[in-house]
Order: C-alpha cells, then sequence, then structure tokens
C-alpha cells in the first residue's frame, strides 16, 4: 500500500483553540486551556436557539444520528490500568480505519514520533473501547474531538500516557491526528482530528495523520450544532464511531 506524501509538518494558518469542554481536576480530563484567537472562527450555529445540546452519554443516545445513519450498539464502559504492550515495530507505520456515522476515516499512525500513544490507540481500539462512543465536540474550521465513552469531555481509560509533544514549530495542520490533554500527565483517550490548519502550541501528543476521509471529515463538520459551556460545538446528531480497525502498512 502506498504511504501518504501528506505531512504532519504543514504550515499553519491562523491562531485558533482547543477550548476546555469539562472541567475539574480529574487527571483523565482531556480538556484543553484555550489560547487567544486571531480571527472569528465559521459561523458555527446551525441548530434551532430552542435546541439543548446533550451533556452526558445519555443524552447522546437520545438524539438522531448523523448523517442518516443506524444509531450503533451502546458503548460498553471499560476501564484500564494500563495499555498493554502492543510490540509495535517502530519503523512501522499502523493505519487505522475509523468508520464514523458520517463514514470512514483512514489514519496513519506513527509509532516512531509517539511511541507510547500509537501503542495506547491501538490497545484501546483492539479493545472496542471506542466502539458506540460518540464525538462529543465538533468545531468547524478546527477540530473534531473524540475518545470519551462518558461523552462529557472529562472521561478517560483510568491510565495516562506520557507527554510525547512534538518539536517545537510543529504545525497543527489539517488532518493531523493529536491527544488532547488538561496540561502535563494528563493524557488519556480523547483525541483530535484538525479540520483546518492551526498554530496551536506543541503540546498535545500527534502521532497520525489522515490519508483518507476528508469527505467524511467535512459532513461531521456541517451537522447541526448547540451551545454549551459557552462554545457553540456539541452535535445536535450524534457522530458515532462505530469501530477502529488496525492494520499495518504495507
Amino acid at each position: 500500500m502506498a504511504r501518504s506524501t501528506k505531512t504532519l509538518a504543514a504550515a499553519a494558518a491562523g491562531l485558533m483553540l482547543v477550548a476546555a469542554c469539562g472541567g475539574g481536576a480529574d487527571p483523565t480530563t482531556t480538556t484543553t486551556a484555550a489560547p487567544t484567537t486571531t480571527a472569528p472562527l465559521v459561523p458555527l450555529a446551525t441548530a434551532a436557539p430552542s435546541a439543548a445540546p446533550p451533556s452526558d452519554y445519555a443524552g447522546f443516545r437520545d438524539q438522531p444520528t448523523a448523517c442518516g445513519a443506524t444509531q450503533p450498539p451502546e458503548n460498553q464502559a471499560k476501564g484500564y490500568t494500563e495499555a498493554t504492550d502492543m510490540l509495535l515495530d517502530p519503523n512501522v507505520k499502523v493505519r487505522a480505519t475509523i468508520t464514523t456515522s458520517c463514514g470512514p476515516i483512514v489514519v496513519e499512525l506513527d509509532p516512531a514520533i509517539a511511541p507510547e500513544t500509537v501503542n495506547s490507540f491501538v490497545f484501546l481500539a483492539q479493545e472496542g473501547y471506542f466502539d458506540g462512543s460518540v464525538s462529543h465536540r465538533v468545531v468547524p474550521g478546527f477540530v473534531i474531538q473524540a475518545g470519551d465513552p462518558t461523552g462529557t469531555g472529562r472521561g478517560g481509560p483510568g491510565y495516562i500516557i506520557p507527554d510525547e509533544p512534538p518539536a517545537s514549530g510543529f504545525a497543527y495542520s489539517t488532518g493531523v491526528l493529536a491527544m488532547a490533554n488538561a496540561g502535563p500527565n494528563s493524557t488519556g483517550s480523547q483525541f483530535f482530528i484538525m479540520l483546518g490548519d492551526s498554530s496551536l502550541p506543541p503540546l498535545y501528543n500527534a502521532f497520525g495523520v489522515v490519508v483518507d476521509g476528508f469527505d467524511t471529515m467535512t459532513a461531521i463538520a456541517s451537522v447541526p450544532l448547540g451551545t454549551s459551556r459557552g462554545e457553540t460545538s456539541v452535535p445536535l446528531e450524534s457522530v458515532y464511531i462505530e469501530s477502529i480497525t488496525i492494520a499495518e502498512v504495507d
């Protein structure tokens, strides 16, 4: 299988933010501080003002499924004390297919740049940890955030991944896959995919890049959104992760 020529170091354009979408001092919290934006984000509100956004997984289960898809089986919450060593070859990239309500997103994971992060993601994917979970945060032009089975923005797998930030000057460009966090030593299971270029600081473990499924990303960015905690980013039609399958890149 041909390797993608898209790199993780494409130039960033415009400072945006990974805004806090939860609270508390729980070390598995994967919300992030909000830098100042240099330009307004694209218009976000597409739902009726009276629509109340869900605040947890049960709320997401009670609303329509995005993109006209069928609601998948309910996520089975699991917790772990650590990730099993998946014995990944650091010289072999891994391809993960994230099947969502709006279609598949294929990402290429690079264990050479973030070995602990890739190992954890592969472990959780193969455990079915993400199956039936939702994307609790979508900011058009910025990020799709997922990986929290509680749907609150505060959940995690029960363990912390070591910080593996990219080098200074790294660009979180469109298609980059990275881990959300609440500061040092707080990375858990929540991840985000960049929908646009950003000059976020290099504080979030970047461990892969989208190689296929940009049409799916566009569809997810088009779902109606509600406002919670001052940010219009909560999907009012639930975007599920139906499954994540793992394969080595040929």
